[in-house]
């Protein structure tokens, strides 16, 4: 199956605004719902062990994407060497600030957020920290991928990309299967909303989106070969890549990894 570079409505600058937090916020209940990247956290730990690094920057964070579940079993998995508390700040091009805001209230001090619009292919260098992305990196062309992957080695910071689509009838079926619990567990969409009702049962737009944009992203995702074939038109040549996926929860999690390379240091033991 080819990859095919269509369109996903919610992240398109004509979409309206308030749709797309609709969109975004059942995004993320169902990563909570589903704990859908709970098998990337050892890894992770892993990764911030090997860099040295306590700061993250996620990148298209939607409405705050997996970190509220996630920062949790990083913070059981730290090793004595990683004493100090991890710390996340959530980023996106169009932020859901009402969405970030409730992740922040609810993560203990864990996470923050930079309420401006932060571009992945230009990230603002005061935002300093390994930077990760969930289920959005099948958004950008292979030139705006290895923009992103180059603004990340100019700027020194490692780079983690994980995503949950994946170009295989299989993972077709499984959106419908997410959508479908998504429909039916709207009214437990926390900060509940009589508008969020309105257009998800009387005018279904928001399922109408989440499954056209889920089966657009699974005939978008990129495999691991290919998103290596893109690290590797990088100026970089100090930078270690890795790319694989992981086969264990619902569904396999396909990953991407670059860090600065140091001869004394290994990017996964």
């Amino acid at each position: 199956m080819r990859r095919v570079q269509f369109i996903e409505f919610h992240d398109q600058p004509w979409f309206p605004s308030f749709l797309r937090d609709y969109v975004t916020d059942a995004l993320q209940f169902g990563f909570n719902l589903f704990n859908v990247y709970a098998p990337v956290a050892a890894l992770l730990e892993r990764v911030t062990e090997s860099t040295r690094s306590r700061s993250i920057v996620d990148l298209c964070s939607g409405a705050g994407g997996p970190w509220l579940e996630l920062s949790k079993k990083l913070d059981s998995l730290k090793s004595p060497k990683n004493a100090s508390a991890l710390q996340i700040c959530l980023t996106d091009k169009y932020p859901n600030l009402g969405a970030f805001e409730k992740v922040r209230a609810a993560s203990e001090g864990r996470i923050r957020f930079y309420s401006g619009s932060a571009d992945a292919t230009k990230v603002p260098r005061d935002l300093k920290g390994l930077r990760t992305m969930f289920t959005s990196f099948h958004h950008f062309l292979p030139d705006a991928g290895l923009a992103i992957l180059q603004d990340a080695a100019d700027a020194g910071e490692g780079i983690c990309i994980f995503e949950i689509p994946k170009r295989a009838p299989s993972a077709i079926g499984l959106t419908f299967g997410f959508v479908l619990a998504l429909f039916a567990c709207t009214p437990w969409i926390r900060p509940f909303r009589w508008s969020r009702l309105l257009w998800t049962y009387l005018l279904p737009i928001i399922p109408f989106v989440l499954l056209f944009d889920g089966v657009v992203s699974c005939l978008r995702t990129y495999r691991p070969a290919e998103m290596l074939d893109i690290a590797d038109r990088l100026t970089a040549s100090d930078y270690q890549w890795e790319a694989g996926e992981l086969a264990t929860g619902i569904a396999p999690v396909t990953y991407l990894i670059g860090c600065p390379r140091e001869p004394s240091r290994e990017l996964m033991r």
